[in-house]
């Protein structure tokens, strides 16, 4: 990761929201490609759920969520459709990219050109949400076309300009938290890791309601 945004920390919020909103911008648009790990986070009125696992992206469009605790699970796209599928089960779900609404849609930031400040109505810093790593900070902003699901969106960005850590508030009261690391940008990927090859016997089912 490259320079710091004119070398002042975004903790200290010394930086105005469309300053640090474009060195995110200009970072991402820069890359080709991204791996990591994450950890998935939701909790609903009634359940706690934390799922961990491995993230490739490649642009244009595509990434591959490889769950692998607490069970196994592979969400992916291809630049057209979107697959779900679980491991021992006799059917894979597939949907059209353009028609899916699905949680982990906000990473669309980091795959292609776009800009933060029309992606997310508002936005605006969080100094009342403190940043998980050391020199970072927390923008906050409302997703377009997703406000019958989604009421806000928290970035944290690290003072490299990554985005660590996605948070999305329902407006059902859920909240599900996205923490990346071990990131790795602009690496070799191969096209053949987002083509989804469905097992011997298992059935891809279309359902635009592809989701965990």
């Amino acid at each position: 990761m490259v320079c710091l945004l004119l070398g002042l920390p975004l903790a200290g919020q010394s930086v105005d929201v469309p300053s640090a909103a474009r060195a995110v911008d200009e970072h991402y648009n820069r890359l080709t490609s991204l791996k990591g790990s994450f950890i998935e986070i939701y909790k609903g009125p009634s359940a706690l759920r934390s799922e961990s696992g491995a993230l490739w992206l490649k642009k244009p469009g595509r990434m591959r969520w490889e769950y692998h605790e607490p069970r196994e699970k592979l969400f992916l796209t291809d630049s057209e459709n979107a697959y779900f599928y679980v491991p021992g089960e006799p059917q894979a779900r597939k949907a059209s990219l353009r028609k899916i609404d699905d949680i982990r849609s906000p990473l669309r930031y980091l795959l292609g050109k776009t800009k933060l400040a029309k992606e997310l109505d508002g936005l605006s810093f969080a100094p009342d949400v403190a940043p998980l790593q050391a020199g970072g900070a927390v923008l906050r902003g409302v997703p377009k076309g997703m406000t019958d699901r989604i009421s806000e969106v928290l970035l944290e960005i690290s003072p490299a300009h990554q985005i660590t850590r996605i948070v999305m508030q329902g407006v059902d009261g859920t909240t599900t938290d996205f923490r990346f690391s071990d990131m790795h940008e602009n690496i070799p990927l191969q096209d053949s890791l987002f083509r989804f090859s469905p097992p011997p016997g298992v059935r891809i089912v279309q359902d635009d309601q592809v989701a965990q």
